[in-house]
This record gives structure tokens, sequence and C-alpha cells, in this order.
């Protein structure tokens, strides 16, 4: 992912998401995908995909079941 893709994803995740903190950094073990974060904390990866000259990025979060909030009653 070139510098200005980076910088127009980042930009495109901060408003969807109405989060300044998220950030996007590359990563050394590949060129078409990069780490994102709020603050500090790592939540996922975007790979950047090419397929008959359309670009797309897949944003992938995984959740740990141990981050969720206990269930409640019912749920």
């Amino acid at each position: 992912m070139t510098e200005d893709e980076l910088r127009r994803v980042q930009s495109y995740m901060r408003d969807k998401f109405g989060n300044a903190k998220i950030r996007l950094r590359d990563r050394t073990q590949s060129d078409e995908s990069v780490e994102v974060f709020i603050g500090d904390e790592f939540i996922g990866v975007i790979y950047r995909d090419e397929d008959d000259g359309e670009v797309s990025y897949d944003f992938n979060m995984a959740i740990l079941g141990y981050d969720l909030p206990p269930a409640k009653d019912g749920e």
C-alpha cells in the first residue's frame, strides 16, 4: 500500500468510525497490508486487493472471547 493510500484509508476510517485516534502503520512482512491501531492498541489489519483493475481494502478484526463483557441473563 502506498503512503498516499495509507493516508486516504486512515482518513476514511477516522471519519467513518468518528475516532481521530485510529492510525494505520506499515507491516514489515507485507506490502499489501497495514496494521490498524486505536491509540497504542492493535485492533486489526487492512489488506489491499486488486482484481481486474479494481482496488478494494478489507478490514479484518479478530474479537477474542475474553475481551467481551460478561453475558447478561437471557443472552
